[in-house]
């Protein structure tokens, strides 16, 4: 019975990680609130309740698609080098996301305005920060060096990890804004000017 189940909950991820990938594609040309439910499910192949099996709302297929590049960042964190400190690991993970981002340019652009744009989705954005800030913050405090004689509580690994955060987020507006420029750099720039 639990391989039925893996094999029926690899088939459901499967049909989400297609909704998502029409949707995606959809919100960038269209943008958030011009792009209905209905244009969604018929670009999946499926029907508006079919698209209710899997998705709640179109908040939630966004949200979800965040989450998992906080996952993905947060799985690149833990293979790098134990000894290696907090600030250069988090750059590190960030990568990967920023490599998909900067292949897929024509679609993560248009995204990323649409995130920054779209009155619709400030919640969303504010709801991502928080999950990616508690997924991050512990695995950044295990990177840090003890704290010898001092009390009270260590909010060093929030502050690191929502600095890093804000300097991701501040990387992708700009680059979302100037085609040409890489990602890459604009994080690069933005980390040193914070952790430099």
């Amino acid at each position: 019975m639990p391989e039925e189940m893996s094999l029926r909950d690899h088939a459901r991820g499967a049909v989400r990680a297609e909704i998502a990938r029409k949707a995606w594609r959809l919100l960038a040309d269209q943008g958030f609130e011009a792009t209905t439910i209905d244009q969604i499910a018929e670009a999946a192949g499926m029907s508006r309740r079919t698209f209710f099996r899997y998705f709640a709302s179109k908040d939630e297929l966004v949200l979800t698609r965040l989450v998992e590049s906080g996952d993905r960042i947060a799985e690149a964190l833990r293979a790098r080098p134990a000894d290696e400190p907090a600030w250069p690991a988090l750059r590190a993970a960030f990568q990967h996301i920023v490599e998909l981002q900067e292949a897929h340019a024509e679609v993560a652009r248009p995204l990323q305005v649409m995130l920054r744009a779209e009155p619709a989705l400030r919640a969303t954005r504010q709801e991502r920060r928080t999950l990616w800030l508690e997924l991050l913050a512990p695995l950044v405090a295990e990177r840090l060096p003890p704290r010898p004689g001092r009390t009270g509580p260590d909010i060093r690994a929030l502050a690191l990890t929502g600095s890093a955060l804000a300097c991701f987020e501040a990387a992708q507006g700009a680059w979302a804004e100037n085609p040409g420029v890489p990602l890459a750099s604009l994080l690069d720039e933005a980390m040193e000017s914070v952790g430099g």
